[in-house]
């Protein structure tokens, strides 16, 4: 059995000389947002890459009869270990009322300055009474993956905001490990837990799989790391 990990990180995001996680402007019907997070509600829960380095941001266009627009980068890829990342999507989302409304929309993930295929998702979802519930479908030709996520918003004991992720990935080719066998599609899941706190984001984070020891060469999915991990990280936003 594996021993979950504890990991502290924290993490400095530099942008424009205000303290604050976004800019929003109202132009004419239009609504224009930048932040260094992503935007839109289902996309970030469902399958939005988190961030992978010190600089990272996005903008966010949408219209008032429901429609928008927005490109976010996981990396800017201005360190030598990374490289840039893009994430351009599109959708539609309608409120009924204060208490229910739904989403759908398309995202297009690419890494200009690499070789290789792009990849495409479909996701959408519903919210009711502040909790959201959704689902996403990835088309990449080396892993297929099926996704479900669920944002129950803020639990009152804790005083904090709860999410639930879990992925299932089908790999395009199987991998084969160490003893000669081969893992062709596998699970893996995250808990969240996530309050602000004097101006600091704090997010406490379980993550896992169904793989483990030389399976987890072939781990590819929504987390870091393949095996049982806890991760606590502080961020502050200078933006």
């Amino acid at each position: 059995m594996t021993r979950p990990i504890l990991l502290l990180s924290a993490a400095l995001l530099f942008s424009a000389a205000l303290q604050a996680q976004q800019i929003q402007r109202q132009l004419g019907d239009f609504d224009f947002k930048l932040g260094t997070t992503p935007t839109r509600s289902m996309a970030q829960g469902l399958i939005s890459p988190s961030a992978v380095g010190a600089f990272h941001g996005g903008l966010d266009l949408s219209h008032l009869n429901g429609w928008y627009l927005g490109q976010y980068a996981p990396s800017m890829g201005l360190s030598p270990d990374s490289t840039l990342r893009l994430d351009s999507y599109m959708g539609y989302q309608h409120h009924f009322d204060s208490t229910l409304g739904y989403e759908v929309g398309l995202i297009h993930y690419s890494q200009p300055n690499l070789s290789g295929p792009d990849s495409y998702a479909v996701y959408g979802g519903i919210s009711v009474y502040g909790s959201r519930f959704g689902g996403a479908l990835r088309d990449n030709p080396d892993n297929r993956t099926s996704t479900l996520f669920a944002d129950l918003g803020q639990l009152p004991l804790l005083d904090a905001d709860f999410t639930v992720k879990l992925a299932h990935h089908r790999l395009g080719t199987p991998f084969t490990i160490g003893d000669g066998s081969q893992v062709s599609a596998f699970s893996d899941w995250s808990l969240e837990l996530s309050r602000p706190w004097l101006g600091i984001d704090l997010n406490l984070i379980y993550s896992n799989s169904n793989l483990s020891g030389s399976g987890c060469d072939a781990y590819a999915g929504i987390n870091a790391y393949c095996e049982s991990v806890v991760t606590f990280k502080a961020q502050r936003s200078f933006f």
